[in-house]
């Protein structure tokens, strides 16, 4: 559904390269799409760190992401990144922003509508920025994560790179937990269903939580349950090889969960509270079980290996791939470039 002579700019977050070479969810996201609609036909300018890599052209004021050079000062990096694009606005139809309440403050000065995707509300002192621009548009990446009142426009499932997280016919007999090392995310729930069930765990992400990890996860490590550090792709598929399941006991309501697809789409079942999104993506009995607390997920564990693998890599691929998301955005673009000609 190219539109012929459109022009759209993807702004990344800066926090991490695009695509990350570990842990980045929103950078990822961005990426792909920028990917996608490039292998679509479209005119797309990525906004990202200078060492990002993708095929679309690359437009950058900040060398690396401020995560990976702690040199950087956050602020000073975000704010020249954003207002780049804003300056720029004329040279585009169309600006795809993934940087959160921050890039809404400039839309109001540029005539280049702006569609915002939200990958999550952080907190509630962020919500006067959304309401101040409620009439922009948005987007959300799962029915569950929307707030009242917003613009929006659709529900685009983020996608994934299938090629990256190829299927694994069999598993092993290890659990996984994969994200942020936060109460968030769980993992000392992981912990105890791994105690409990006795099977060995191995927990890998980054630690963005040094007390939680300090106080709830170090001192449970041992030769069974194994904490590795972050992981890149590579990584990831090692663990997914080693897997007999995931484990994701979110203790909010999950916003969407890549790390739920790319367990899918290697074929390894998942096991998630069911909070949030985590109904959207991970189907019930089919592609894993979704839980209320340990114990049910301790029980789920007796019943994954009737999953079948090749059901859940096909159920990624058909909702939650690459080219499923960049469709939806398309349309999505298309309502906006119908909406902005019959005001002018």
């Amino acid at each position: 559904m190219t539109i012929p002579g459109k022009r759209v700019a993807i702004l990344a977050p800066v926090a991490w390269r695009t695509p990350p070479r570990q842990y980045g969810a929103w950078e990822t996201v961005a990426g792909n799409i920028a990917e996608g609609l490039v292998s679509r036909g479209w005119d797309v300018t990525l906004f990202a760190t200078r060492d990002s890599v993708t095929k679309a052209r690359l437009h950058a004021v900040v060398d690396r992401g401020y995560e990976e050079d702690r040199a950087i000062d956050p602020k000073v990096a975000e704010y020249l990144h954003i207002s780049e694009v804003f300056e720029h606005a004329a040279e585009f139809d169309l600006i795809h922003s993934h940087y959160d309440f921050m890039a809404l403050c400039y839309t109001r000065l540029v005539k280049t509508p702006v569609l915002t995707t939200i990958h999550g509300f952080s907190s509630p002192q962020i919500m006067p920025a959304y309401h101040k621009y409620r009439e922009g548009y948005f987007v959300s990446i799962s029915d569950s994560d929307r707030a009242a009142g917003l613009n929006y426009l659709a529900t685009v499932y983020n996608g994934i790179d299938l090629t990256l997280y190829p299927l694994r016919e069999r598993g092993g007999d290890q659990l996984i937990f994969l994200g942020r090392i936060h109460p968030d995310k769980g993992v000392h729930l992981a912990i105890e269903v791994a105690r409990l069930s006795g099977l060995p765990l191995l927990i890998a992400g980054i630690i963005q939580d040094p007390i939680y990890f300090r106080d709830q996860v170090e001192p449970h490590l041992n030769g069974a349950i194994r904490y590795i550090g972050p992981v890149d792709v590579a990584g990831k598929n090692a663990l997914f090889g080693r897997a007999s399941a995931l484990l994701h006991l979110n203790t909010i309501p999950e916003r969407f969960g890549l790390v739920l697809a790319e367990a899918n789409a290697a074929g390894v079942p998942v096991i998630a509270m069911d909070l949030g999104s985590c109904r959207e993506v991970i189907e019930d009995g089919r592609t894993g079980f979704l839980v209320n607390d340990v114990r049910e997920a301790v029980r789920a564990l007796e019943h994954v290996g009737g999953i079948d693998r090749n059901a859940c890599h096909r159920h990624v691929e058909e909702r939650f791939s690459i080219e499923t998301m960049v469709k939806a955005y398309e349309r999505v673009y298309k309502t906006i470039f119908e909406q902005e000609a019959s005001r002018s």
